[in-house]
C-alpha cells in the first residue's frame, strides 16, 4: 500500500508543478515536500520525476502513481458524499458542456442556485474530448455531449435533441434563401462551422453544395458568444446549435431559416456510474432535461 500522505503530497506537486508553491499549499516546507517525494520513490522503487531546470516532468512510473493519487482523491470525495446527508439542495456539482450550450444553460443554473444557497455549481465549457476526459477523471459530475458514448465506466441517457440552425440577419429572412444568395452575404465561420455546413447544406442544397471549402467566408470567430454579432449587424450568416442562438442577447436581430430538411443533434447526459444516485446530481439532471425541451 502506498503511503497516503506521501501520495497526497506527490499528487499536489504534480497538479501545482512547483515545489515551493506546493509546500505553501500543503502547509509544509520545500524540503518536506522533497522528502515525501523521495520516500514515495523509495517505496515504489523507481524515480517518479525528472528535473528540467527549475521544473520537472513525470517518468512513466510517476504518471502511473499520479493516476492512483487522482483516483484515490475521487474515491475519498465519493465516500464523504455517501456518508454525509444526501440533500438535493446542498453540495458541489461540476458540469462540462460545449460553449454554446453553456451560455444557454447557465442562466437556468443561476435560478437553481438562488433556490438552494448551499448548492455550488461549477460549469466548464470544453470540446467533446475534454468533457469525456473530465467526467472519467471525476473532475466533472455531469457532461453534456452531442454524440452517444459507450464506455464501461459511464452512464448515459439521451435527454433532448437540438436543432442545427441556419442563422441570418433579420432583414435577410424576407428573401428567398438559396446557396447563391447566402454566398453573396458571406459565411461567419467558427471552429465547428464548416462541419455544420456539411451537415446542413448537403441535406438542403444537394445539387448546389460542393463542400465547406467552397463557401465564401466573410469572417472567422472562435469565441462562441461573438459569432452571432456580425450576423446581427448584417455582415453574414452562420450555422449554430439553437442554444447558441437563444443565448445571444441580441437575438431579435437574427432570424432562423426553416429548411425543408432540418438537422438535429441528440444531446446525451453522461456521468460516472452511480453518480446520479446522489440527490443533488439527480435533481440537476432532471432540471437540465426539463429546460432543454425548448431546444427540440
Amino acid at each position: 500500500m502506498l503511503n497516503a500522505t506521501w501520495l497526497d503530497t506527490f499528487t499536489t506537486l504534480c497538479e501545482v508543478g512547483h515545489f515551493t508553491r506546493s509546500a505553501e499549499l500543503l502547509g509544509m516546507t520545500q524540503p518536506g515536500v522533497s522528502q515525501h517525494l523521495q520516500k514515495l520513490e523509495a517505496q515504489v522503487g523507481k524515480p517518479l520525476i525528472t528535473k528540467v531546470g527549475k521544473s520537472f516532468t513525470l517518468t512513466p512510473a510517476g504518471e502511473a502513481v499520479l493516476a492512483v493519487g487522482k483516483l484515490r482523491r475521487t474515491q475519498e470525495r465519493d465516500l464523504m458524499e455517501v456518508i454525509q446527508v444526501d440533500d438535493p439542495d446542498v453540495g458541489d456539482i461540476s458540469i462540462g458542456c460545449s460553449g454554446s450550450f453553456a451560455m444557454w444553460l447557465y442562466p437556468h443554473l443561476l435560478e437553481r442556485m438562488r433556490e438552494a444557497p448551499e448548492l455550488i455549481i461549477r460549469m466548464t465549457a470544453a470540446p467533446h474530448a475534454g468533457i469525456l476526459a473530465a467526467v472519467l477523471d471525476g473532475e466533472c459530475d455531469l457532461g453534456i455531449v452531442a454524440e452517444q458514448i459507450d464506455h464501461p465506466r459511464l452512464d448515459k441517457v439521451k435527454f433532448a435533441r437540438e436543432e442545427l440552425c441556419l442563422v441570418v440577419p433579420q432583414y435577410f429572412a424576407e428573401q428567398e434563401i438559396d446557396l447563391k444568395g447566402l454566398n453573396s452575404l458571406g459565411f461567419v465561420a467558427h471552429p465547428d462551422g464548416y462541419a455544420y455546413a456539411d451537415e446542413l447544406f448537403s441535406l438542403n442544397f444537394p445539387e448546389e453544395y460542393k463542400g465547406a471549402d467552397q463557401l465564401k467566408t466573410r469572417t472567422f470567430v472562435n469565441q462562441i458568444g461573438q459569432i452571432p454579432i456580425p450576423v446581427a449587424q448584417g455582415l453574414g450568416y452562420t450555422i449554430l446549435p439553437k442554444s447558441g442562438v437563444d443565448a445571444f442577447v441580441g437575438k431579435q436581430d437574427l432570424a432562423i431559416i426553416p429548411l425543408p430538411n432540418p438537422r438535429y443533434h441528440d444531446l446525451w447526459l453522461i456521468s460516472r456510474r452511480g453518480r446520479t444516485d446522489f440527490a443533488r446530481i439527480a435533481a440537476l439532471s432532471a432540471l437540465i432535461s426539463e429546460a432543454t425541451r425548448a431546444l427540440g
